[in-house]
């Protein structure tokens, strides 16, 4: 994994259901686009899910359950 991998995926753990806003706001080294482009990644490969939170919203959650930061 990457420092960019590392920091989107310990966010989603310490916080599941998170919205991208509250990742990229996070994740303050990071840009914007770095942080979609890490949760596009890791959706199309099965680490995270998208959920329908309402309108035009959504959280994010890991597939890795019991997974925790430190062993990512």
């Amino acid at each position: 994994m990457t420092q960019a991998d590392d920091q989107v995926m310990e966010v989603i753990i310490r916080s599941p259901g998170c919205s991208l806003d509250e990742i990229v706001l996070e994740c303050s080294g990071l840009t914007w686009n770095q942080v979609f482009t890490e949760l596009d990644r890791m959706s199309r490969a099965g680490q995270i899910r998208f959920t329908v939170k309402g309108a035009g919203l959504c959280g994010v959650t890991s597939t890795m359950a019991g997974t925790t930061a430190a062993t990512l």
